[in-house]
C-alpha cells in the first residue's frame, strides 16, 4: 500500500523532475545538521527545485495541501530557522537556483539568484574589479537567500552595512505562488512601501527569495591590516574613535578579541604560531582599505598617538598578504575553536558602540555570578556594537550540566543588553532557538504589526511555521 510520504515524495518528484526530491535518511543529512547540532528533526523531504517557475510550482501545490516548507540556502545559520521544528516540513533547498544572472561593476551591482554560495559572489565581483563586501565565517557555504533572509551582518558592517543595506532589489515566490518581480537597479524609490526591506530578515517567514540584486563596490588597492595589543574594551573603544577620525570610510573593519581565544586556537592546533606581536589580555584586529588615489602608510600613522596615549604598547602590522591572511584567520575561527574546549553558551547581541565596554564587563560578572568559574570569550564587531558574548564551560566541568544552566547565562546576559536598550540578535536572527525571548522583549505592538504583516502574506501559516514568531 502506499503510505502518504511515499505519495508525498511521487508528488514533489512529478513537480520537479525525478532527482528533485530527497526522502528522510542518510542523504537528508546535510541538509538538517545544523552547525550547533541543537536540532535533530527530519523533513518530510527536500525538494530540489532548478528554477525559479519550480518553486512557484511546488509552493502552489504545498499551500493547496497546507504542507509546510522551510527555505533553505546553505544550512548555516546558528538559531535553526533553516532546519525542521516539526518534522511535517518539506525543505526547499535553492541550491539549484545558483546562477549570476547579470553583473555592471561600473554601475555597481549584480543579479545572483538565491543559491549563489557567497564566496561564488565575491568572485564573480572580483572579477570584474569590485566587490561585494559582506564577509562572514561560513561565506564558503552559505548562500545569497539565507544571507538576505537572515540579514547577515559581517567583519565589515561599520563601512558598507549590512545584507539589507547591500541589496537594491529581490525577486520572491509569495505564499500563494506568485512572483514579486523586485528585482530594480535604482538607488531611489518612493513608490509605496519597501517590500525588500520587509523580506530581507524575515527568515522565510514571508516569502522565498530567489534572487537579489546586489550592490557592488570598487575593489580596493590596497590593505593595510594590524593585530593591536589593548588592555581592556575601554582602551579599544578609545582607539576605534581614533582610527575612526584618521581614517574616516578607510576603516573598513574593527574587531575585538580577548587573549583567552588566541590560547584556544593555539591550545587545539588552529593556529601554527602565536600570530600576535607579544601577550596582552585583549587585542583589537583593523583594517584600512585604499582606493586607486588614496596615499596609503596612514595606519602606522594613525597608530603613533595611540602608542604616546597609552592606549596600546605593542602591534603586528601585516607585511605581506599571507600574513594578512593570518591575522584574519584568528579572528575567523574564534567562533569554531570554543567547541573544541568544550560546551559554550552563545550570545549574539549588539548595544550602542559606546556601550559595549560596560556591556562586557557586566556581562561578565553577571555570568560569573550564574555559573562560577565559566570562561568568557566576548568578540567580535566592536565597530558596529555587535559583540558575540559566548561561555565556554569551567574547566573540568560536565558538558551536558553546563548547558542544562544556559538559562541562567542567558538571562544574565540579556538582563544587561535591555538595560543598556540593545537588541538580543543582532545579526544571526531568531529562528527557533529565540522565539520565546522575542516575545519576552519585543515591544507588544511591534509584535501585533508583525502577526498582521505574516497573517496577511502568509494566511495559512505554511512559510518556516514557528520560526521567528512562535
Amino acid at each position: 500500500m502506499t503510505t502518504p510520504t511515499t505519495s508525498l515524495h511521487a508528488e514533489i518528484a512529478t513537480l520537479l523532475g525525478e532527482g528533485a526530491v530527497v526522502p528522510p535518511g542518510a542523504a537528508m543529512a546535510r541538509f538538517i545538521d545544523e552547525p550547533r547540532r541543537r536540532f535533530h528533526t527530519a523533513a518530510q523531504a527536500v525538494a530540489l527545485p532548478s528554477s525559479v517557475e519550480q518553486v512557484q510550482a511546488l509552493v502552489r501545490w504545498a499551500a493547496a495541501k497546507r504542507i509546510p516548507l522551510i527555505p533553505q540556502g546553505g544550512n548555516t545559520g546558528l538559531v535553526g530557522g533553516q532546519v525542521p521544528l516539526s518534522g511535517q516540513e518539506v525543505i526547499v533547498s535553492l541550491e539549484r537556483l545558483n546562477r549570476i544572472r547579470s553583473i555592471d561593476a561600473a554601475t555597481g551591482h549584480m543579479t545572483a539568484e538565491a543559491g549563489v554560495i557567497l564566496e561564488k559572489a565575491h568572485e564573480a565581483a572580483e572579477a570584474e574589479g569590485a566587490i561585494f563586501p559582506l564577509w562572514i565565517a561560513s561565506q564558503g557555504s552559505a548562500r545569497i537567500g539565507g544571507v538576505l533572509a537572515s540579514n547577515a551582518g559581517g567583519v565589515q558592517v561599520l563601512a558598507y552595512g549590512n545584507a539589507r543595506e547591500l541589496c537594491l532589489g529581490v525577486e520572491a515566490v509569495t505564499a500563494d505562488g506568485r512572483l514579486y518581480a523586485g528585482l530594480n537597479t535604482l538607488r531611489k524609490d518612493n513608490t509605496g512601501y519597501d517590500l525588500k526591506d520587509l523580506l530581507i530578515g524575515s527568515e522565510g517567514t514571508l516569502a522565498i527569495l530567489t534572487a537579489a540584486t546586489l550592490k557592488l563596490f570598487p575593489r580596493p588597492a590596497a590593505y593595510e591590516t594590524a593585530v593591536v595589543n589593548v588592555a581592556g574594551p575601554e582602551q579599544a573603544l578609545a582607539l576605534f574613535y581614533r582610527m575612526k577620525a584618521a581614517a574616516g570610510a578607510r576603516l573598513t573593519a574593527f574587531e575585538l578579541m580577548p587573549r583567552f581565544g588566541i590560547d584556544m586556537l593555539l591550545r587545539h592546533g588552529m593556529m601554527s604560531s602565536d600570530a600576535t606581536a607579544s601577550m596582552s589580555p585583549w587585542y583589537v584586529l583593523l583594517e584600512f582599505s585604499y582606493g586607486e588615489a588614496d596615499r596609503q602608510g596612514v595606519l602606522a600613522e594613525a597608530l603613533e598617538p595611540a602608542f604616546e596615549a597609552g592606549l596600546t604598547d605593542d602591534a603586528v602590522l601585516a607585511g605581506s598578504l599571507a600574513q594578512r591572511q593570518q591575522l584574519w584567520a584568528m579572528r575567523e575561527q574564534m567562533s569554531e575553536v570554543q567547541s573544541r574546549e568544550g560546551a559554550s553558551i552563545k550570545h549574539d547581541v549588539c548595544v550602542d558602540i559606546a556601550d559595549v565596554p560596560q556591556l562586557i564587563a557586566e556581562g561578565m560578572e553577571a555570568a560569573e555570578r550564574a555559573v562560577p568559574g565559566i570562561r568568557p570569550c566576548p568578540f567580535g564587531h566592536l565597530g558596529d556594537g555587535n559583540i558575540h558574548f559566548n561561555f565556554s564551560q569551567p574547566i573540568g566541568a560536565d558538558p551536558k550540566a553546563f548547558m542544562a544552566g544556559a538559562d541562567a547565562v542567558h538571562d544574565a546576559v540579556y538582563e544587561v543588553v535591555l538595560r543598556l536598550g540593545g537588541s538580543v540578535s543582532a545579526e544571526h536572527g531568531i529562528g527557533q532557538l529565540k522565539t520565546k525571548v522575542l516575545e519576552e522583549v519585543k515591544d507588544p505592538v511591534a509584535l501585533d504589526m508583525m502577526r498582521a504583516i505574516k497573517q496577511a502574506l502568509d494566511p495559512h501559516r505554511i512559510l518556516n511555521p514557528g520560526k521567528v514568531l512562535a
